[in-house]
């Protein structure tokens, strides 16, 4: 016997067939389906000494048997090879017409807006490289929904932003709500809810929010059933991988279920939703005098934002007061008080691009050249998805007690500067970065390949001591430790790294391996100028790098035509520092020649 897939359109997110069984196909992991391609993706054909024994090889590779991406039929096959029908060899048209046959799955008839697959904790050991955690953004009422649905809390559900979608039941399943009210509507008749028993056939059209809030979560019993991408199955939307298949829900897709026997909720304390929130933050890892004054941190901490409607989650634009800054530029790393060479970001870090603060989300950067002067608390990290444009905002410091306190103080926060040693071999400084976060910053702010260097040697030092890290991310002149504290106190680590400093070599005795990698450049693109026109739209329409990046370098580094800013750029040679500024594993590469380097 042989079995026959035939498919809907799209990008197969994982192929695996049995090992010792033959397959006629010609799919495999990441092949791309239209609907212009043959239908048939694969057969398997098994042989046996007899109908029964090549039955029951038929089942055992069809079980072992993965496609997941894109709507097939392997369920229709697997529930074929199971049957009655099968084993009694009277497998006819006719007889198929009656077979019974109902996949565990929902049909997307409309997508809602921004409708992704999440799970918990998301996609982590991957921030060295650009590569988010992703998962959702309301941590807490995306486990209450998992709990109202009997469920394990990390277990892979709907995060559904402004309004959710449509969908139509194929199979019977047991539904539940949490975070953001929003309407249910089963079969045109209105449902209370949070727990829903939707029939097989059923239509289920979820949303808008009714009140305060910008996200809910729909859990189905026994989760989703779609396939694990670099450790996770939440959904990196911007990366289109992870979640239902390659990014948020689209008309058409089918989204499959997995099985099992229906369990009992469990009691939820549901998320508090306001237009007026209080974000607790940490102070650091920038703060005064080094680069805002105090009345700036004063003002952080007492003054309201309002969330901008440029906002995503990637992070949450704030309007409010400008600082007054404590430098006029940042020196080499560029022409405006906020920036400074690249370091790693927390989530949740409240990012100064330039006079606009951002918190970072979970789908935001690893790496960036802006300061940071506060970090949400993990406690209030989900209120972050809860954040709709116009809501008001207030930041509230909290000190964590038994933190080192090293640099100078705000009341009630402590400092950004945890431990700081200048009489080292290169003066190194320890800051604060949130709950579970400490960044490590070398030297003084130049650009110096041996302080990269010394970050490199730190960071293999690191990891060949066993710490409980679970990221490790170097910055131009910094490496950012993302640690268990349930496994290590922070004064703990410090100590730790303070010894593990204590015995680093010397820059000029280190020897790294490295390559050349020639890569094509795109000059002037038009996706460049496009996204030049929308940032002017949308973010600022007076920004003096605007409406020609290269005309904006040109001038501010004196040069006399845009021929010479192409072949400065052109005719260098980089040095990648980093991986993931503003996106996936976009590196920072810097001249080595400094000739090369230009001001931006």
């Amino acid at each position: 016997p042989h079995a026959d897939f035939r498919p809907s359109a799209g990008r197969l997110t994982e192929v695996h067939f049995p090992d010792g069984v033959r397959v006629d196909g010609w799919i495999a992991t990441g092949t791309e389906v239209t609907a212009h391609y043959d239908p048939m993706l694969a057969k398997i054909i098994v042989h046996g000494a007899d109908r029964p024994a090549a039955l029951a090889k038929l089942r055992a590779a069809l079980a072992e048997t993965r496609v997941a991406g894109i709507a097939t039929n392997l369920d229709y096959l697997r529930a074929i090879a199971a049957s009655d029908l099968l084993a009694s060899g009277n497998v006819s048209t006719t007889a198929l017409r009656s077979f019974a046959f109902a996949p565990r799955g929902v049909e997307v008839l409309a997508p809602g807006p921004q409708s992704t697959v999440q799970d918990l904790p998301g996609r982590l050991g991957l921030w060295h490289v650009g590569v988010p955690p992703s998962g959702p953004m309301d941590a807490r009422s995306f486990r209450n929904a998992n709990r109202l649905a009997g469920n394990p809390p990390e277990t892979p559900a709907l995060e559904m932003t402004v309004s959710g979608p449509t969908l139509r039941f194929l199979a019977p399943a047991r539904v539940a709500l949490a975070g953001a009210a929003m309407r249910l509507v089963l079969d045109g008749a209105a449902v209370a809810g949070p727990v829903v028993d939707v029939p097989g056939g059923s239509v289920l059209a979820i949303g808008p929010i009714d009140g305060a809030g910008q996200r809910a979560y729909l859990a189905f019993a026994g989760g989703i059933a779609t396939a694990e991408v670099l450790g996770s199955r939440a959904c990196f939307a911007l990366g289109q991988f992870g979640g239902h298949a390659t990014g948020a829900l689209k008309t058409g897709d089918l989204v499959m279920l997995q099985g099992g026997p229906i369990v009992a909720a469990t009691p939820t304390e549901p998320a508090p939703l306001t237009h007026d929130w209080e974000l607790q933050v940490l102070y650091g890892p920038h703060g005064a005098p080094d680069f805002f004054t105090d009345e700036d941190i004063t003002a952080l901490f007492s003054m309201p934002y309002e969330v901008h409607f440029n906002s995503a989650r990637t992070g949450v634009r704030l309007i409010g007061p400008t600082p007054t800054w404590a430098r006029s530029d940042g020196g080499e790393a560029g022409l405006h008080p906020s920036n400074l060479h690249d370091n790693a970001y927390a989530v949740g870090s409240i990012d100064f691009t330039g006079d606009m603060p951002i918190i970072l989300g979970p789908d935001g950067p690893s790496l960036g050249g802006f300061v940071c002067p506060a970090v949400v608390a993990d406690a209030d990290l989900w209120k972050l998805g809860q954040l709709r444009p116009g809501d008001r905002v207030r930041f509230v410091p909290v000190h964590p007690k038994g933190d080192p306190v090293a640099g100078p103080q705000v009341h009630g926060a402590g400092s950004p500067i945890l431990y700081q040693n200048d009489a080292a071999t290169v003066p190194v400084t320890y800051r604060r970065q949130g709950d579970a976060n400490v960044l490590v910053e070398y030297g003084a702010m130049t650009l110096d390949i041996e302080l990269r260097l010394r970050v490199h040697v730190l960071m293999q030092a690191v990891k060949a001591a066993g710490l409980p890290v679970i990221d490790l991310t170097p910055g131009i002149r910094s490496l950012q430790l993302h640690y268990d504290p349930g496994r290590i106190a922070r004064t703990e680590l410090i100590e730790e790294l303070a010894r593990i400093e204590a015995t680093l070599p010397p820059a000029e005795d280190v020897t790294v391996p490295s390559r050349t990698v020639h890569l094509p450049l795109s000059w002037n693109d038009p996706q460049a100028a496009l996204a030049m026109q929308k940032y002017q739209d949308l973010v600022r329409p007076d920004a003096p790098w605007c409406p020609s990046n290269i005309e904006f370098i040109r001038r501010i580094n004196g040069l006399p035509d845009e021929d010479d800013v192409r072949r400065i750029i052109f005719d260098a040679s980089y040095l990648v520092m980093g991986l993931g500024d503003v996106y996936l594993g976009a590196p920072v590469a810097t001249p080595v020649d400094p000739r090369h380097r230009l001001v931006t």
